[in-house]
């Protein structure tokens, strides 16, 4: 089992809050994190270290744990790989390590885990439990069987939400010199950014979160609509409302499919791959709604930075793709990494002329959601709308490229689509 090393990173942590408190006189912190990961604790210390989730569970421990997690018209949680559920990662080091679960006291959620490092509080946080865990059952507003069935509940700290004041982490050479840094409750890092944009009015829209994950939220999606096949499912809100989502490792992908190209991708460049019809073909990660599918490019050799345009343009036409499966025709925020490709926003547009696209001048609506959350917290709102409109490249053929790029992946139409390995079963 490969783990974090929770002590670098808690220590990394520590020197850089104590950095922006001497320079910027910061008085609160908040965690923002990914989904996916667990840590299980007792008293003041870890029982086992946590766990990284990108690893999949030996095959003879899978066929065990994997018949034992909830339906999804329960969960809307689909079955991921890895450990993109992280009850199944729960289950795994249950099936071989069963004392160092039952030896827990509370199983925390990874960004609840930093809270109470820094705080010494351990609480639980409904958008982290409720993002594609199998923790949690959406329309009962409860943890899910699984949690019930394994005797799990019993460890599951009380609820705080996210933003909430836990307690202060105490900074200086002594006790009697510390300055008193507030510590709030965490966030699951795109819900958090669903939170921000919604805090600056955006209402009937659809959210297309970009990091490692493009994540993207249509709360106008009806649940029945959602294909657990296609790495759909429900997170929940911060509220504890459902979340129709959608999701694919764009990110990673965009890496892998480019070269690891982190220099701006010229519009000539992406003229002359859609002219010379080079693509790229998914999946260049696990998940995503094109399971079952081996990557490859098709065409004329490309490098460079035409190979970057490429992957640019796949990882447009999946978000495009996932728009379409997500039922999406509202207006759109693109928030995240993304955004500073500088030609992802304007090339979706172009795409979907009927929606107005926003993005954001921060880029990181994470952040911003998480500062949002404590600022609700202090009765304070500081955050003004700053989203502009994105406005189509109009790129000659780019209609075409996308036509031909679905007939190669033989999606048909989407709302009728399956990944290929179901459709041969």
């Amino acid at each position: 089992m490969r783990v974090l090393d929770d002590v670098a990173l808690f220590t990394w942590m520590t020197s850089a809050l104590t950095q922006a408190t001497e320079e910027h006189f910061v008085g609160h912190v908040m965690f923002s994190g990914h989904g996916c990961t667990f840590a299980l604790v007792r008293d003041d210390e870890l029982v086992h270290p946590v766990l990284d989730y990108e690893q999949e569970p030996p095959q003879r421990v899978a066929d065990s744990i994997d018949i034992l997690v909830p339906a999804f018209s329960e969960t809307y949680s689909p079955k991921l790989p890895l450990g993109f559920n992280y009850g199944r990662h729960i289950l795994w080091l249950e099936a071989i390590k069963p004392e160092v679960v039952s030896r827990a006291d509370a199983i925390l959620s990874y960004p609840q885990f930093w809270s109470w490092k820094f705080s010494g509080r351990k609480v639980s946080e409904v958008s982290y439990i409720g993002c594609h865990s199998h923790l949690w059952a959406p329309l009962r507003d409860d943890f899910s069987s699984l949690v019930y069935s394994r005797g799990w509940r019993g460890k599951m700290p009380a609820f705080e939400r996210a933003g909430a004041a836990l307690g202060n982490w105490e900074i200086g050479p002594d006790r009697e010199n510390a300055v008193p840094v507030v510590v709030h409750n965490g966030v699951h890092d795109s819900n958090s950014a669903l939170y921000y944009y919604r805090s600056l009015g955006f209402q009937d829209f659809t959210l297309v979160s970009t990091g490692t994950w493009v994540v993207i939220f249509n709360s106008a999606c009806p649940l029945e609509a959602l294909d657990e096949h296609r790495d759909m499912l429900a997170n929940v809100t911060v509220d504890g409302k459902p979340a129709p989502t959608i999701r694919f490792m764009g990110g990673r992908e965009y890496d892998i499919a480019s070269d690891g190209w982190n220099k701006p991708i010229s519009l000539e460049a992406v003229s002359r791959v859609i002219a010379k019809r080079v693509f790229a073909l998914p999946s260049f990660a696990p998940g995503g709604p094109m399971q079952g599918f081996e990557s490859r490019f098709v065409g004329p050799e490309a490098n460079g930075e035409e190979r970057a345009a490429v992957a640019l343009l796949y990882v447009v036409l999946m978000t495009n793709l996932s728009l379409d499966l997500i039922q999406s025709e509202n207006e759109i925020v693109i928030d995240g990494g993304l955004v500073k490709t500088g030609l992802f926003a304007e090339l979706l547009a172009q795409l979907r002329p009927s929606q107005p696209i926003f993005t954001s001048a921060t880029a990181e609506g994470s952040a911003f959601g998480a500062a949002a959350l404590v600022f609700d917290t202090l009765g304070e709102k500081p955050f003004a709308n700053e989203t502009n409109e994105a406005a189509s490249l109009q790129v000659f053929g780019l209609e075409a490229y996308r036509d031909a790029w679905r007939a190669l992946i033989d999606i048909g139409e989407p709302e009728l689509a399956r990944p290929r390995k179901e459709l041969q079963a």
